[in-house]
């Protein structure tokens, strides 16, 4: 049956666990950093960082500052846009793992044009995908895949220690975002589930998503069928055919 994670924002205290341990498991380079004005780090998703806690302060209507926690990661779509337009360009670089749910990217991702690979990423509504300079591999969050074909869980669930991140079969993660986004807006009344029918990364967001990354709910409008969203975001790379 298809997984999916559960990942309750209004938990989330930085602590950024999730972010190391997946860094750790799947041994990718330090990065070289600078103070940027903000307490996130590194300063945005890149080949060595398939998870990021990003930081969003803002004020209320009494003056309060708030700041919100957004564990940002591949969202292993339902239907992903990615695969279908790097399908277009090498099938086989972008599959999807039936059984899990997991969209990955394979090594065959380094034979995709720099162009192709920008189509790949401009496809994504939630701009994870990234492109190393070096090998020109994208890569993004694996679902930790071998370890839940293993009956483990992945390691930034692993490693979360407020409950924040929650991971399992789709249908139990859905029943426990109901169960908790009615916990929440009995004080959040803003609170939501951010595109939980599109994607295997349920996102509970304490306010409106205009409060967190840009990029936390998708921009294609709901609903919309398969073939609505494929041609809406395969248009930029048939134009540039066209071209």
């Amino acid at each position: 049956m298809p997984k999916a994670f559960f990942i309750d924002t209004t938990r989330c205290t930085a602590c950024r666990g999730c972010q190391i341990a997946c860094k750790e498991w799947h041994e990718l380079e330090a990065n070289k950093t600078y103070q940027e004005g903000s307490h996130q780090n590194p300063p945005d998703l890149n080949p060595n960082n398939y998870k990021l806690v990003r930081f969003t302060e803002f004020k209320d209507g009494d003056g309060v500052v708030h700041w919100n926690f957004f564990p940002d990661q591949c969202r292993h779509c339902v239907v992903p846009p990615c695969k279908e337009v790097s399908d277009m360009a090498l099938e086989g670089a972008i599959l999807k793992d039936e059984e899990t749910g997991a969209v990955i990217f394979t090594d065959k991702t380094k034979e995709l044009s720099a162009d192709d690979a920008q189509a790949v990423r401009d496809a994504c509504p939630y701009d994870i995908p990234r492109r190393s300079d070096s090998s020109g591999l994208l890569s993004k969050c694996t679902m930790c895949i071998e370890r839940v074909q293993n009956d483990l869980v992945p390691m930034c669930v692993k490693t979360c220690c407020t409950g924040t991140m929650n991971f399992g079969e789709r249908a139990d993660m859905m029943a426990l975002a109901e169960k908790r986004l009615a916990e929440v807006r009995k004080t959040n009344p803003e609170a939501m589930l951010a595109d939980p029918d599109f994607t295997s990364a349920i996102f509970l967001l304490g306010y409106s998503p205009d409060r967190y990354w840009e990029h936390a709910v998708s921009e294609a409008p709901a609903p919309m069928n398969r073939q609505q969203l494929f041609a809406k975001l395969t248009s930029p790379v048939r134009k540039a055919v066209r071209g």
